[in-house]
Parts: C-alpha cells; sequence; structure tokens
C-alpha cells in the first residue's frame, strides 16, 4: 500500500537504524518523524497514486463539459432561441432599437438548447445600421448583432437597455457598453468589452457563425451570480 508503519525496536526500511541511532523527536530519525508521525511514511509510489487521485478530481468537470452538450458554448451552425420550446429567431424577431432580446444557442440536430450554464446567455440586439463599425458589420445579420450576456466586471447579466444612447447597461455596478462598436466599454468599471457571437443567416434563421470572439470570464466580486 506504499504506507511503512514501524515497532519502536524495528529497522527502517532504509538507513538500517536502531534504536540506539535514534534521534530525540519520538525516538525517531528526523526524516521518519518531521513532518509526519513515525506510524505513517509514505514512499514515492503513494505520492504518484495521491497525485494521480487529484488529477482526476480535477480533470472530471472538464470531462463532463466536453460530453455535455448543454454546457457547451455556442457552436457555429447551432440557431437561437429564447427557451427550448419556443422557435428558432430571424432577423425580424428584433426590433430596431429596442431592448435586447436574451437568447441561448440550440444545436438543430439534436435539438438541445445549450442553457446549462449561465456563462452560454446571450443577447440580440439591433442598434442602428449607419452607426455600425466595419468589424460589428461583419459579425452582424441584417443589422442584428449578438454578445455575451455575461458583464465582464463581476458577472452580472448585462439587462438594461438606454434608448437615447443605444447602449447597453449593465445595472449591478453601472457598466455601459456599446453595441454598435464591439460592445466596447463606454463607461463602468468593466475591464473589458463584450465578447461578441458572429451571426450568419441560414435559410432565414439567426444562426451561429462562429464561437464567441473571446472567453466568457469576470472578475469574482461578492455580487456575481451563479
Amino acid at each position: 500500500m506504499g504506507v511503512f508503519s514501524a515497532s519502536p525496536n524495528q529497522q527502517l526500511p532504509t538507513g538500517g537504524h536502531t534504536k540506539s541511532e535514534r534521534s530525540h523527536c519520538t525516538g525517531w530519525p528526523s526524516l521518519y518523524c518531521n513532518p509526519m508521525p513515525p506510524a505513517a511514511v509514505i514512499f514515492p509510489e503513494s505520492r504518484r497514486a495521491l497525485l494521480k487521485a487529484g488529477a482526476g478530481l480535477v480533470l472530471a468537470p472538464l470531462a463532463f463539459a466536453q460530453e455535455n452538450p448543454a454546457v457547451q458554448r455556442p457552436q457555429p451552425g447551432d440557431l437561437l432561441v429564447r427557451a427550448a420550446d419556443t422557435p428558432p429567431l430571424k432577423p425580424a424577431d428584433i426590433s430596431a432599437g429596442a431592448k435586447q432580446l436574451f437568447v441561448w444557442a440550440m444545436d438543430p440536430a439534436s435539438k438541445v438548447v445549450r442553457n446549462g450554464t449561465r456563462l452560454n446567455r446571450i443577447l440580440l440586439v439591433r442598434p442602428d445600421t449607419a452607426k455600425l463599425a466595419s468589424d460589428t458589420a461583419s459579425r452582424a445579420v441584417d443589422g442584428v448583432v449578438a454578445y455575451s450576456a455575461v458583464c465582464p466586471h463581476n458577472g452580472c447579466e448585462v439587462n438594461e437597455w438606454i434608448p437615447e444612447e443605444q447602449a447597453l447597461f449593465c445595472g449591478c455596478h453601472a457598466s455601459k457598453f456599446q453595441p454598435a462598436d464591439s460592445g466596447k466599454v463606454l463607461d463602468g468599471p468593466a475591464p473589458n468589452m463584450l465578447p461578441a457571437l458572429p451571426l450568419k443567416l441560414t435559410d432565414g434563421l439567426l444562426t451561429v457563425a462562429m464561437p464567441f470572439t473571446a472567453r466568457i470570464t469576470f472578475e469574482q466580486g461578492d455580487d456575481a451570480h451563479d
């Protein structure tokens, strides 16, 4: 099992120490009594086993995410839906200049909605097309743009809309974003712009063209929500 237990007069496995040669530390040489008691001297093979077990615990959630399509990030070809029992969205479903619409990606083949984690939450908005920056226009369909709904500050949902500014707004700490220009930060403590989700049109339906332009991350804080 890789753990050595010895009686006080028994020779140790290395060094051949006798009772007269043992140190003052509970009667054992310091090699064996510091930092562990003499009853549990761990051999290298036990340490390797422990490391392997720990690695398995770390990798288990990753393997689960890879096998569970509901927690995978939106994939190219996915359609966009408001909920599992609603039809895929078309550009006409997003009103120009209106408040953002919150949606999920759905695998068109399996019909699995990728709502297994809130980090997959997407917002759709249709700002003034005349004001779209060139790189934003290249990711849009009929003026509709998609971004992560997760604020990069503390992970709250970017849940408000300022119509007179055509800006997205996070009510937690007042971060403001420009959807017409790559989701750039206009004001507030958010450290990064909103990751964009490039779109395309497939048979008249809004479709994911490519993955998010950046990882979905945020700074940890007391107001972050699971």
